[in-house]
């Protein structure tokens, strides 16, 4: 079973940008579709970006045009660069691979905007 590891999170003024890196102990290249999704307090969990294993790519409507998945087969990983970023961004990210109808998570990292 793949394993997944974030990292890149942190405080950041509004406006500015962080990059998150999610890196799996197994090969993803196998699987459906990897993910950014998010959870701010008191709130369900959300998706944020898909990149499908055929290269459709998705984002929510509220980080279109400020957000970037990418992912790298060859090593594992999968990065969401976010750019002009603001309050309501605030949340703890998760990585998900999909596999069919199964998504493996990772632990999250925390990104918290000020205003």
């Amino acid at each position: 079973q793949v394993r997944l590891e974030e990292s890149g999170g942190g405080l950041v003024q509004a406006g500015g940008s962080l990059h998150l890196i999610c890196i799996a102990s197994g090969n993803i290249d196998s699987s459906d579709a990897m993910a950014w999704y998010r959870q701010a307090p008191g709130k369900q969990r959300e998706m944020v970006a898909t990149a499908r294993s055929g290269g459709s790519i998705y984002y929510a409507d509220s980080v279109k045009g400020r957000f970037a998945i990418s992912r790298d087969n060859a090593k594992n990983s999968v990065y969401l660069q976010m750019n002009s970023l603001k309050p309501e961004d605030t949340a703890v990210y998760y990585c998900a691979a999909i596999f069919g109808l199964t998504a493996t998570w990772g632990q999250g990292t925390q990104v918290t905007v000020s205003s």
